[in-house]
């Protein structure tokens, strides 16, 4: 007899003692009405309220369906769920927000999908998202950047249902930068997406501040494109072709109009040129620096201790 396959639910905690508890309960709610089978592998990216020590009190309620880890350090999202994803023991993994902004009962939307489908990647989009304009409008250059460098039309969220197999080929990428939705469209084109509710957030707020956000969009400029080095050279182009003709213009005074040319211009040519140096060396030093990042093998996480393995 074929048994019904497992779902991991992996959420990385940031500050939301609030609602763990309820988001506990609700997927299982969820998943008891499905009569399917979950486990929920919680990852506190060292949070600074009290979520480790409601992580600690779930794994003792439920020992067989938690697990808790707890990072050293705050490694972001994308780092938090790439180690919850060399834990998890399921057949489909599910990623949600520990904000309950998602409701869990949307999973089920998720599980149908991917059963009509078959794709190896199912996000769930909003019709509209309920954050701050600030956020919703960091949200949308990052969307934005990623369909130009990934060449798709749809939009990525922090809410997928994932396959097991296409998790065990995530898992083999050791780059400390990490960007789940670039890795994931690196291995596969077989994704759907699913219409699912967006709720307004009911404690707390958001932890993605503009830092993090500018982090995050370099992270997907420099890991999965060239694109500013392209940049550059257009850029050294026609500012080499603008130079050129401007030299000839001013040379072209100089000889037959007699005009002197003075100190300005040369001034102006030098500062101008060495603002070019300065970017062009910057960008192509972010490069170098990732790659010595990548040599020195420096961890995409580092776990503290596991809740119940003391």
């Amino acid at each position: 007899m074929k048994t019904s396959p497992l779902y991991s639910v992996v959420v990385p905690v940031y500050n939301s003692e609030q609602t763990l508890e309820k988001l506990f309960e609700r997927t299982q709610e969820t998943f008891s009405e499905l009569g399917l089978q979950f486990e929920m592998v919680f990852v506190n990216d060292c949070s600074r309220d009290g979520s480790w020590k409601v992580l600690e009190k779930l794994k003792k309620a439920y020992p067989e369906q938690v697990t808790a880890i707890h990072l050293a350090k705050n490694f972001g999202q994308h780092n938090a769920l790439m180690c919850g994803f060399n834990q998890i023991k399921g057949d489909f993994v599910v990623t949600i927000d520990d904000d309950l902004q998602i409701p869990p009962e949307e999973i089920t939307k998720l599980i149908q999908k991917q059963n009509q489908t078959g794709a190896d990647v199912i996000y769930g989009i909003y019709d509209r998202k309920k954050h701050n304009l600030f956020r919703n409008f960091g949200s949308s250059a990052v969307q934005l950047i990623f369909r130009r460098i990934f060449q798709t039309t749809g939009n990525i969220t922090a809410f997928r249902l994932i396959k097991s197999s296409l998790i065990y080929n995530v898992r083999q990428h050791r780059q400390s930068f990490v960007f789940i939705d670039g890795l994931l469209h690196w291995h596969t084109q077989f994704i759907e997406r699913e219409l699912v509710r967006h709720e307004k957030r009911e404690f707390g707020r958001s932890g993605y501040s503009i830092k993090k956000l500018l982090l995050l969009t370099s992270n997907l400029l420099f890991n999965f494109t060239t694109y500013p080095l392209r940049l550059l050279v257009l850029l050294g182009t026609f500012f080499s072709v603008s130079s050129f003709m401007t030299g000839m213009y001013y040379i072209f005074r100089k000889i037959f109009y007699d005009v002197p040319l003075g100190y300005t211009s040369t001034i102006v040519a030098i500062f101008f040129s060495s603002g070019i140096l300065l970017l062009v060396i910057g960008v192509v030093g972010e490069y170098i620096g990732r790659i010595y990042s990548l040599q020195n093998d420096k961890p995409q996480f580092s776990v503290r201790y596991k809740a119940g393995s003391e």
